[in-house]
């Protein structure tokens, strides 16, 4: 178990490695070679030209204003001072709603810790219980937790009211914060400039029909069913073939690049390469002819794999944007059912286009529930499977424990100094590398589910990722480093003593996640704002393959937030804090520091270097607010179940009313406030709609959306065919017949749902 002097050493080496990348930040930004990788938005934004194209050949690549490097941490206010209505404007909500997570901790638990130092801290130190038990491994710090409190005592009074506080404040600054976010993603929408996913509903489960195909089928659905508002539609191919044509054809041409200035650096000598496995062995041939002659040929096939997708009608998918001229006729369509069979023509608000996940859109709508049904058990095994390093990890945090029930370790491990490093720094660090490959499996499994959205695939992926934190890093954490670190007493007491020593033990697991938090939290959040890879790959790109000032834009890798990771990692925080709380309050400074600095470095990033794929408008919210209000409730519980084992019936009834006071809560928040984060109100619909024909009587909105749902890989040909049929605005009246070519009504798929 990890000492004071453990922590302590642990806080200095991730007190001095942050400080050490803060200080390699402050210096590689001012070099004008890294301007694009620190500052890449601005770039995008055309509002930053770099600096090498001007100034002297060592100006060029090394910023010689010596004054620069005094204030190298001028960073921190400059990310703070920009106000978050131009914030809004500069990145988008979604990424100040993703900032304000982080205000939600420091508002949640700064009182707490004050509260808690001031009261809980004193009662639970001014005891001996730890002291007088035999055969429990502990340390100083375990003082300051509930477990030193001895059973039946009245002190635990104190932690039930703790209990009560916590609750009441954050439920407090929950609902006040739903109610804000709610606010902020009204006004946003309402002073949003116009996007074709506000006139534009995706539908899917087109039913099959012998007489039509899927095209003249949604255009003939929705000339009938929505005559006055339906406007245009974009058919949707399967088109994963020639999309994975287009990557290859990209990856030749960026070695083609690479040959060609590799060339130009040695004109005397043609560069060549192999053309046998891996390039190891084999004929050797003209590098540049070699890869000329593959684009030359993908060229070729990428022109007759577009010309056999937009004529076959093989290749059409039973689905399509439908677009309408007015945002009040998008509403009505995308938040109705369409037909008489529920199974078919669902309709669902379309994702903007830069969010549209394609690959996914060409999977039949009838096999969705199978894959995620396959996803779900593969996820159940994974997260098992992690339950051995987990394990792992905490023998390395209990080597007290260990050396008790297996003595023959103890001269390897006495060392003072190692014994320091080992418990204080590695199994925070450990556990860091275990989870670091994760994010990757749950996104692939998130894409094989079929999500047609990015929003949605980091959504889900969020989800899935929250879930393993709180079972392995969280209760596994707590389970196996309790029989870890109480092996001895396991196996010298009796069994009806082991809830007893479980119930002392957990509230002793805070030094493990003390070590992780700093690790994490402190130096993994400092090593963020360094962007080593990013500027290693750029660097990279930019010797081997930038040609002219476009290839150099698309060497640089602004990223993104990266929800699918960072907010189920601030959530691991929330329960840590919520949960130790009114157990080992000496855990909340530490949550408090990251929430601060995590605060500032990604601010700062959002506001110089990331760029955001897509705009939701906060819609994850909801899923914010659920899952802190679940570590809510888990706290209650895991105090309940602590203090059952304290013998403290008095007290302990007392905590049953707490989860049904939370669970009662969210049910009104998610009645009162989610609703804006899922559907759009006709009100503001129609509100939009007169505003902008007043403002803009002549537009033409068929040209804004002619293009705005094309397959990218027909945005990128000269030869794309417009499949977009016009239709004139008429006045209210009763609707024409549509012409169609049915010979008769019995023709569709399902008589009893044949009725538009």
């Amino acid at each position: 178990m990890a000492t004071l002097s453990d922590i302590g050493v642990a806080a200095a080496i991730n007190i001095l490695t942050a400080f050490a990348f803060f200080i390699a930040f402050a210096f590689l930004r001012l070099q004008p070679v890294n301007d694009r990788v620190y500052f890449p938005k601005w770039y995008l934004k055309g509002l930053r030209s770099s600096p090498i194209k001007s100034g002297g050949l060592a100006s060029k690549f090394v910023n010689l204003d010596f004054r620069s490097y005094i204030r190298f941490l001028n960073w921190m206010p400059q990310a703070l001072r920009m106000p978050e209505p131009e914030l809004i404007d500069h990145a988008g909500l979604d990424s100040v709603v993703y900032l304000r997570i982080y205000l939600l901790g420091l508002k949640i638990f700064f009182p707490i810790a004050c509260l808690a130092f001031t009261v809980m801290v004193p009662v639970n130190w001014t005891n001996t219980t730890l002291d007088k038990l035999q055969n429990l491994t502990f340390s100083d710090i375990d003082k300051l937790s509930i477990s030193n409190i001895p059973n039946g005592s009245s002190r635990f009074w104190v932690h039930l009211c703790m209990a009560y506080v916590i609750t009441f404040w954050t439920c407090f600054v929950l609902k006040r914060e739903y109610k804000i976010i709610g606010s902020m993603r009204l006004q946003f929408l309402a002073s949003d400039q116009r996007r074709p996913d506000q006139f534009t509903v995706l539908v899917r489960n087109i039913p099959p029909d012998p007489d039509e195909s899927a095209s003249e089928l949604v255009e003939h659905f929705f000339k009938v069913n929505h005559p006055d508002y339906y406007l245009t539609y974009q058919a949707v191919y399967n088109a994963n073939k020639l999309s994975e044509l287009v990557q290859k054809r990209k990856k030749c041409q960026n070695w083609l690049d690479y040959y060609q200035n590799k060339h130009s650096r040695n004109p005397s000598k043609r560069p060549m390469i192999k053309v046998g496995f891996l390039g190891c062995w084999g004929e050797e041939v003209d590098a540049i002819d070699r890869y000329t002659e593959k684009i030359e040929g993908l060229t070729r096939k990428i022109s007759e794999e577009k010309e056999k997708v937009t004529s076959s009608t093989k290749s059409l998918v039973p689905a399509a944007f439908v677009s309408f001229k007015r945002r009040w006729g998008a509403v009505v369509c995308a938040q109705t059912q369409q037909s008489r069979n529920p199974t078919q023509w669902l309709t669902e608000w379309a994702p903007e286009p830069r969010d549209i996940y394609w690959d996914n859109l060409a999977l039949p709508y009838v096999h969705l529930t199978i894959r995620r049904l396959v996803i779900a058990v593969a996820f159940f095994f994974l997260t098992f499977f992690f339950m051995i390093p987990i394990a792992f990890v905490q023998t390395l945090a209990n080597i007290e424990g260990i050396e008790k029930a297996v003595p023959f370790l103890k001269p390897l491990i006495e060392m003072k100094a190692i014994k320091s490093f080992i418990q204080g720094f590695l199994p925070g660090i450990a556990l860091k590398i275990f989870l670091i490959v994760l994010p990757s499996i749950l996104m692939i499994m998130s894409k094989f589910e079929g999500f047609i959205s990015k929003s949605s695939l980091e959504r889900r992926c969020a989800s899935r990722y929250y879930m393993f934190q709180f079972i392995n890093v969280f209760l596994c954490s707590i389970i196996a480093g309790t029989a870890l670190q109480q092996l001895n007493s396991f196996l010298n007491q009796s069994a009806t003593e082991i809830p007893k020593t479980i119930g002392v033990s957990i509230p002793m697991k805070a030094t493990f996640f003390i070590t992780y938090i700093m690790v994490d939290g402190w130096a993994g959040v400092a090593g963020e704002i360094l962007r080593l890879k990013p500027l290693v790959i750029y660097h990279l790109k930019n010797f081997f393959l930038v040609k002219t000032e476009k290839d150099r834009e698309e060497a640089m890798d602004p990223g993104t937030i990266g929800f699918n990771t960072g907010e189920p990692q601030i959530q691991l925080y929330f329960i840590l804090g919520l949960v130790y709380a009114a157990v080992s309050p000496i855990l909340l400074p530490f949550i408090l520091v990251f929430f601060a600095l995590a605060y500032v470095v990604y601010r700062h990033q959002i506001i110089n270097v990331y760029n955001q794929e897509y705009e939701s408008a906060g819609a994850f919210w909801p899923d914010v607010h659920r899952r802190v209000v679940i570590a809510l409730i888990v706290s209650q519980l895991l105090l309940m179940g602590l203090l059952s084992t304290k013998r403290a019936s008095r007290s302990t009834p007392l905590l049953f009313i707490l989860p049904v006071l939370t669970i009662g809560f969210h049910r009104f928040c998610k009645g009162r406030y989610e609703p804006v984060f899922v559907r759009y109100p006709l009100q503001d619909a129609m509100v939009k709609d007169t505003l902008e024909r007043t403002k803009e009587p002549n537009l033409n909105l068929k040209t804004f959306l002619q293009n705005a749902y094309v397959h990218p890989v027909f945005k990128a040909a000269d030869n794309v065919k417009d499949e977009m049929v016009e239709e004139e605005p008429r006045p209210d009246r009763t609707p024409d017949l549509v012409a169609t070519k049915r010979s008769s009504k019995r023709h569709t798929s399902d008589s009893s749902f044949e009725t538009y």
